[in-house]
């Protein structure tokens, strides 16, 4: 029989406190030495099949109990140190072996307290939404991690910032692109800094979207990224470059509290910036106007994608010439939300955008088609909603595409202004009554009655547990 090293001292250990008996009585009836015994419980010697077979034989131990008795624990408390809280803590894959097979029960005991942790931090984040809500804003706040933290502090505000859009106008001017803006940067960037663009192949960037070589001041771009993503990634780096001051100062006026925090805030304001540069205000704002906000003819005139249009379109919000005011948000089809913003803000207290019944996640049924739907929320307000899917960088035949979902919104009363009003009933934009999709801010924080498409119980509400009544709901509430 091949022999298969096992370490698992901690659960010898364990097995002879369990049965009272000291390292030498132990020792004596597996026929080893004591010293040999000692090193097993330190870890420092594995246990033999034939050890295995004497400790199931001799004292009638299951051999199941000493293999992979940690493994959940382990992924457990991985979980736990990922916290925000323990960021600076997080032990090696070793340290939470030797804990999770030294003390079992400690370890169950801070992974019990730790869900019980999170699941109140939870409750008290819907407790906080529902209170500003109702115009109530309270100081609750739990840990954040700085991605968490810029998110949220874009979010909060509107996505528009004057002074790069001034900043864009003047680098427009500078660069004259007339209908070749990625011909005029690369050429900007050679005449002023010396840096050429180049394209390489998957094999030589297989994890990279772009990547600056400062020593042989090459920017390099990644063949899976599609030209419309090209040119925003050859933007953005000459946004930084050229706009440092301006993005520092945005920078310093959000008022982040972490490096890593400004950091990721300035990847995002040059995101913004090459958005701005592409689609310049003026000349978008008016083209958006003649087309009635219809993506796919300002995504084709201005030669960006579905996702570029959509997104600078929640940006129209210069004083004296506003657009519509839309908000955004892109989820990918396990519901994660990736993004979140509106030329207002989002509006998280009257539109909420947790719900499973909104067209986002229906836009996953039939990739590349647009969907249009009229949505209510529990205090009647309404919402003309447009979703369709996003396509990510190409992959190779053996990988999944990478494929997210963006919504793009606004209040019904802008029905007649957008092109998308027509496919609603009623109003101008054609005969019947409109009939809006009941939705809700968020499962946890809806009392919508009869809802199939429930994920969980609304917080405000006790469970229902009449064993008499059984109603369509997976989670009845009284």
């Amino acid at each position: 029989m091949a022999e298969q090293k096992i370490f698992a001292g901690p659960r010898i250990r364990r097995i002879r406190n369990a049965k009272g008996l000291t390292q030498t009585a132990m020792a004596e009836g597996l026929g080893i030495s004591p010293s040999y015994l000692n090193l097993i419980e330190r870890n420092q010697r594995p246990l033999t099949v034939q050890l295995i077979l004497k400790l199931a034989s001799v004292y009638k131990v299951d051999p199941h109990e000493l293999q992979g008795e940690a493994r959940g624990s382990v992924a457990a408390l991985k979980e736990v140190f990922t916290d925000p809280l323990l960021v600076g803590e997080l032990p090696g894959d070793q340290e939470l072996i030797e804990l999770a097979e030294a003390a079992p029960n400690a370890s169950a005991a801070v992974i019990k307290l730790f869900r019980a942790y999170r699941e109140q931090a939870e409750r008290l984040s819907d407790l906080n939404e529902l209170l500003a809500r109702e115009g109530r804003a309270t100081a609750l706040s739990g840990a954040r991690l700085p991605i968490d933290e810029v998110h949220e502090t874009f979010e909060r505000r509107p996505n528009h910032f004057t002074a790069l859009e001034e900043e864009t106008e003047a680098f427009t001017a500078v660069l004259d692109p007339g209908d070749d803006l990625f011909g005029a940067l690369k050429a900007w960037l050679k005449r002023e800094y010396g840096i050429v663009v180049k394209v390489l192949p998957v094999a030589t960037m297989p994890n990279w979207r772009r990547r600056y070589d400062r020593h042989s001041q090459r920017l390099f771009l990644s063949e899976r990224l599609s030209p419309f993503d090209q040119l925003r990634e050859v933007a953005m780096e000459a946004c930084l470059i050229r706009m440092t001051v301006a993005v520092a100062g945005q920078i310093q006026a959000l008022k982040l509290s972490t490096d890593e925090a400004r950091r990721l805030a300035r990847f995002e304001l040059g995101r913004y910036a090459a958005h701005a540069l592409m689609m310049p205000y003026q000349a978008f704002h008016m083209a958006a106007v003649r087309a009635r906000y219809d993506i796919d003819v300002l995504r084709s005139r201005f030669g960006v994608s579905f996702e570029q249009a959509a997104n600078r379109l929640t940006m129209l919000q210069r004083q004296g010439a506003p657009g519509v005011p839309f908000f955004m948000l892109e989820v990918d089809n396990a519901g994660n939300r990736f993004r979140r913003a509106g030329s207002q803000g989002f509006p998280h207290s009257r539109f909420g955008g947790g719900c499973p019944k909104l067209p986002v996640h229906a836009a996953f049924s039939q990739p590349g088609q647009v969907f249009v739907e009229a949505v209510e929320m529990p205090d009647g307000a309404e919402f003309l909603c447009i979703a369709r899917t996003l396509e990510g960088p190409q992959g190779a035949f053996a990988e999944r595409p990478r494929r997210t979902a963006l919504l793009l919104g606004c209040d019904i009363g802008f029905r007649d202004d957008i092109v998308y009003g027509a496919a609603l009933p009623g109003g101008k934009a054609g005969p019947g009554v409109l009939t809006a999709t009941p939705v809700g801010p968020a499962c946890r924080l809806c009392e919508r009655v009869g809802c199939l498409a429930r994920a969980e119980p609304p917080v405000t509400r006790p469970l229902g547990l009449d064993e008499m009544v059984t109603g369509l709901s997976a989670f009845d509430f009284q």
